[in-house]
């Protein structure tokens, strides 16, 4: 095997496309095993790499050469394409496919605290320094994590370049005195975890696309992983923590379903406040091919047991709907399951609706909560018409209500402490107005600007538990 160190571009390409000659490839035949390790230029342009037409990018490169190399490792004693760097003896998979190895071996039973130090090696194989941030559950900050090199502190999601990546759940290129930085967001399907710090060599150019989009892959991979360990350690979650939970707001936030999800048919986000002493709200959704079933109560704050009632009240419904039974059947599971356990006197507001996600059909029941808002191409957001029963507990019968949502439709599901959030001068919160204020943001961005809004207007004192519910609606292709 021979191996170079420190070639020049054109020495490499020269020594590549020698290879290529002797492994009975065709061009299209390497050009499928390139695409297969991550390569992101079309047959033509590499054809016109290797015949000396076309430079390419040292990471593209590199992956040409690892393809040609797999195929030469096929081939007993054939002579191997070197790669921009020394290699020695190792012939571990390099560039992306490396990055992902690295990352999934990495995280295979790995303390949950650790995961930031495996993806940082992750990044070490595309040769770039990573450094994870979280979000903080107040939505205020992106908190990095510790055990990283030091000199970073906590970043502003409002007025920093990594604030805007996300807050757009995107990439933004910054570039200072100290060189090119990259942000991009860390994403559990759809929902914004943090952020990746991205730094790389003087001869990297960290706005190359391709290289754009590797870091992309890595974040999107590492949220995931992210969002799983949560699930099995406290490592990572305490560092989004800016203070204490008591025990029913910690309840409560187990109960949650994720923040943000999304299907090509649909997007849901959602929140609560206040996010550390939450007593008596929440939501949850489901969502399939054909329907997205949505659902959010509220037991007030005026009882010492109102965790435990609007806990018993989502776990019939989601019972309910998991048998599926329609928003009648969760209605009546819920009613039961609250006069069981709690007797008469137990009651919980909410709302239950779903979503033909074929034809934009909106079913809904309010049991004591508030009306459904639709935002659209109207100007400003419209109050569904509904018929209200009494709140849940009672055993009353609701009536279901139905509109037509249009192609583009924002449905807003919320409790009463949004639109009770007051002023010092006691002026009530705009939800209609705030939500108007964020069209064109993405619906988890929304959902985070309506309730920083409300926290800030009632300066973080919300008499009532503050619940919100997006489903975005783009309608059919």
């Amino acid at each position: 095997m021979v191996t170079v160190s420190s070639l020049h571009d054109e020495e490499q390409r020269r020594i590549v496309a020698a290879c290529f000659a002797r492994t009975g490839l065709t061009v299209e035949q390497l050009w499928l095993r390139y695409f297969a390790l991550g390569g992101d230029v079309s047959e033509v342009e590499l054809e016109a790499f290797l015949q000396g037409l076309l430079p390419l990018p040292r990471i593209q490169r590199d992956m040409v050469a690892h393809a040609v190399n797999e195929r030469l490792d096929e081939i007993s004693g054939a002579r191997r394409a070197p790669y921009s760097r020394e290699t020695g003896d190792d012939i571990r998979p390099r560039g992306p496919l490396a990055a992902l190895v690295e990352l999934l071996d990495g995280a295979r039973r790995v303390p949950p605290e650790r995961l930031p130090e495996v993806i940082a090696a992750a990044g070490r194989a595309l040769d770039l320094r990573i450094a994870v941030y979280l979000a903080d559950y107040d939505q205020h900050r992106l908190v990095p994590f510790p055990d990283q090199p030091p000199g970073r502190v906590p970043l502003a999601i409002e007025g920093s370049t990594a604030g805007q990546a996300y807050r757009n759940a995107g990439t933004m290129l910054a570039e200072d005195s100290t060189g090119q930085r990259l942000w991009t967001t860390l994403l559990d399907g759809d929902e914004r975890m943090g952020v990746l710090e991205v730094e790389a060599g003087a001869n990297t150019d960290l706005d190359d696309p391709a290289l754009r989009t590797q870091c992309h892959w890595l974040a999107s991979l590492s949220g995931h992983l992210i969002a799983a360990a949560m699930r099995y350690g406290d490592g990572l979650d305490m560092t989004r923590r800016s203070r204490r939970r008591d025990p029913t707001a910690e309840l409560l936030w187990q109960h949650l379903p994720p923040l943000t999800a999304a299907t090509r048919d649909v997007v849901v986000a959602g929140g609560v406040e206040p996010a550390y002493d939450v007593r008596s709200v929440t939501f949850d959704y489901a969502l399939s091919e054909t329907t997205a079933w949505l659902a959010i109560f509220d037991a007030g704050r005026d009882t010492g047991s109102a965790g435990l009632t609007v806990s018993a009240a989502l776990a019939a419904y989601r019972s309910a709907r998991r048998e599926g039974q329609g928003l009648h059947g969760q209605e009546s599971a819920v009613d039961k399951a609250l006069s069981a356990q709690f007797g008469a006197g137990a009651k919980v507001r909410g709302t239950l609706a779903e979503v033909d996600l074929a034809h934009g059909r909106l079913r809904h029941l309010e049991a004591g909560g508030e009306a459904p808002l639709v935002l659209g191409s109207d100007p400003g957001p419209a109050t569904v018409d509904s018929a209200p029963r009494s709140p849940f507990g009672a055993g009353t019968p609701g009536r279901v209500s139905t509109t037509r949502l249009r192609p583009g439709d924002l449905l807003a599901l919320h409790t009463e402490g949004l639109t009770e959030a007051r002023s010092a001068d006691g002026a009530r919160f705009s939800l209609a107005g705030c939500l108007d204020s964020t069209a064109g943001h993405v619906p988890p961005e929304i959902a985070r600007r309506v309730l920083q809004a409300a926290k800030s207007h009632c300066h973080n004192a919300f008499a009532s538990d503050a619940g919100l519910l997006l489903a975005y609606w783009p309608g059919t292709p």
